[in-house]
Order: C-alpha cells, then sequence, then structure tokens
C-alpha cells in the first residue's frame, strides 16, 4: 500500500472514529439524532471523513497545489455521452435487480428523486473524493484491478459499521451483512466509472443518484436481494472494464 493510501486511511478513520464515535456515545446515554440535532455536527463530519482526508493528504504530498485544484479534479463533468450513459446503466443495475427480488415501495415521483441528487453530495456523493479519487487507483497500481477493488470494498464497509449503532440514522437496525453486498455492487460499479472514464466527477454522481433513488424505490433491505444486485453488478461490470483498458469514455 503507498503512502498516500495509508495517510488517507489514516487520516478517514481518525475523523470518522471521532466524530461517530462521539455520536455512539450519544446513543449510549438516550440522545438521539431524530431530536437531539446537535449531533448533526459530528454525524455529517464523520461522513465527510473521506473527503477531508483526501484534500489534506493530496495537498500534503504536492498532488494538488490549492483547494480550487482539489474541487476542479474532484468535480470533472466534461465528458462523453457513452460515459454519462455508463452511470445511468449501473444505476439502473443497482436498483432494478433489489426491486425484483426484495421488492419495493413507490416513494417520491421520479421527479423528486433527480432533485434529490445534488442533496445527496452532502449525503455520500462527496466521499468519491477518497475512496475512488485516492485509494482505488492507488491500490490498483500496487494490485489487480479486482483484488484493488474488492479491498476498497472491505475498507468501505468497515468504515460504515458505527452507523449501524448510532440512534436515529438510516443505518440503525438494518441488517449489517445486507448492507455489505450492497457496498460490495457499489464498490464495483463506482470502480468501473474511474477505470473507464478517470473521472471522479462521474463517481461522485453515480452514488448520488443512487443514494436519491431512494427516496422514490423504498427497497426492502434483505441479504438476498442485495447479494443478487452484486453478482449482476460484478458480472456487468467486468467485461466493461476489461474491454476498455486501453480506452477512456
Amino acid at each position: 500500500m503507498s503512502k498516500v493510501s495509508k495517510q488517507f486511511l489514516i487520516y478517514t478513520f481518525m475523523i470518522m472514529g471521532i466524530c461517530w464515535g462521539t455520536c455512539m456515545i450519544c446513543s449510549l446515554n438516550g440522545l438521539s439524532l431524530k431530536r437531539d440535532y446537535f449531533l448533526y455536527i459530528p454525524y455529517m463530519l464523520g461522513g465527510w471523513s473521506p473527503t477531508i482526508a483526501s484534500y489534506i493528504v493530496l495537498k500534503k504530498n504536492g498532488r494538488v497545489n490549492n483547494f480550487k485544484e482539489w474541487l476542479k479534479n474532484v468535480f470533472d463533468f466534461n465528458h462523453g455521452l457513452k460515459a454519462y450513459l455508463l452511470v445511468v446503466l449501473l444505476a439502473v443495475l443497482y436498483v432494478l435487480p433489489q426491486c425484483i427480488v426484495s421488492g419495493y415501495e413507490k416513494g417520491e415521483p421520479i421527479y423528486i428523486m433527480f432533485l434529490a441528487i445534488p442533496l445527496m453530495l452532502l449525503g455520500g456523493g462527496l466521499e468519491e473524493a477518497g475512496w475512488r479519487y485516492i485509494l482505488q487507483p492507488e491500490l490498483e497500481e500496487k494490485c489487480h484491478y479486482l483484488v484493488a477493488t474488492i479491498i476498497v470494498a472491505l475498507i468501505w464497509w468497515l468504515w460504515h459499521f458505527p452507523l449501524f449503532h448510532i440512534s436515529g440514522v438510516g443505518q440503525e437496525g438494518q441488517n449489517y451483512l445486507a448492507f455489505g453486498f450492497g457496498v460490495f455492487g457499489m464498490s464495483f460499479a463506482l470502480a468501473c466509472v474511474r477505470k473507464c472514464t478517470k473521472s471522479v466527477g462521474l463517481c461522485v454522481l453515480l452514488h448520488c443518484l443512487v443514494n436519491a433513488s431512494g427516496a422514490s424505490f423504498k427497497i426492502n433491505d434483505t441479504i438476498v436481494g442485495n447479494a443478487v444486485m452484486a453478482a449482476v453488478m460484478i458480472i456487468i461490470t467486468l467485461p466493461i472494464v476489461y474491454t476498455n483498458k486501453e480506452k477512456q469514455c
């Protein structure tokens, strides 16, 4: 693992541990985000830990000169139609198998889902400034794409663990194993976008789109449904990556 990867993980887990650890301690003492709104400060900061760590580490190692350059690299949306179609395809492949296998309830109208996409920058999308901007490509320098993606998935899954023990958040009461399969599926989708397009911004967009889809599709949380989705995602994305090795969308 490279020095940059190690520094990124240290900063990410340190910030997350302090912030979400605070939330966990408060939860053990009867506090909840549903009514104790001040907890949103450490909760949100913990969620942005990969984003914060990304800028700190890249600036420290001379990979970016300033915040403006970092922002430009994260929000790089100047790509062709093929790249955006890939994002849409993978978003559909994330939602559809789960809807078919696990079932779902209709939520808000579809247009609400699209309106929610910008809000999801704060609700997960900006994580990609760390996981796919730094960790995925850095690991690919040291090991095979498939191995790198599995390692990122495992780390990403572990990083989410405290959320299942914080009162008032979406993950409270959910099945951690089912969530893990969801993380694996998303990891392969996001790694595919990063590999084929070289874009961090499109990874951010895919993450936001998938998170926003929850507004319109209230999918039942099951291990089987998430496992099927992960399998479908792996089967579809690996050929896409290997047939686009020398190309860029």
